[in-house]
């Protein structure tokens, strides 16, 4: 088995992130690494191999994005060159919270961004890990959640969204 991307483009996130092809590649090659041996990929353990990866890429992690933070729920977990990004591991009531941080973060004069990427994993990647690997992802958000969500919130949430999601093939 082999990690695998599905992708959609929300309000045209795409063409931004074609705007800068060498950051679109480094997250794709970053998120199909070698390195990621998908039966060692729990939850916990997946979030810190990414994290450790964005860091050595020099992406800015927890950036300051409100003058007085405090909520650090309230901050972009990564930004490089403009774009925000979001490892969205956590549990799926959290779906809209991760999305409205880059509607934030848009208008932000300090740290702005031009285009949000959030990072998930499929329904069947979770349902695969957990079913051979024994790794607990449930009530985790994956792809199929966040892509509904995005839909119903078309008037609301206005911001460039690059929804990312790691599958299994």
């Amino acid at each position: 088995m082999r990690l695998t991307l599905v992708k959609n483009s929300y309000r045209q996130a795409h063409e931004l992130l074609n705007a800068r092809p060498a950051i679109k590649e480094e997250i794709e090659r970053g998120l199909l690494s070698p390195e990621l041996s998908p039966p060692t990929l729990s939850r916990v353990n997946f979030n810190d191999l990414l994290k450790q990866w964005l860091v050595r890429g020099g992406w800015q992690h927890h950036p300051t994005l409100f003058y007085e933070p405090v909520n650090p729920l309230d901050k972009i977990e990564f930004i490089k060159e403009r774009v925000g990004l979001e490892i969205g591991f956590r549990h799926s009531s959290l779906i809209g919270h991760n999305l409205i941080k880059f509607q934030f973060s848009s208008a932000h004069f300090q740290d702005p961004i031009d285009v949000g990427v959030l990072i998930t994993t499929t329904r069947n990647f979770q349902k695969w890990i957990r079913g051979d690997h024994h790794h607990n992802w449930s009530g985790s958000m994956n792809f199929e959640k966040v892509e509904r969500y995005l839909r119903h919130f078309t008037a609301t949430i206005t911001m460039p969204i690059y929804l990312i999601g790691i599958d299994i093939a």
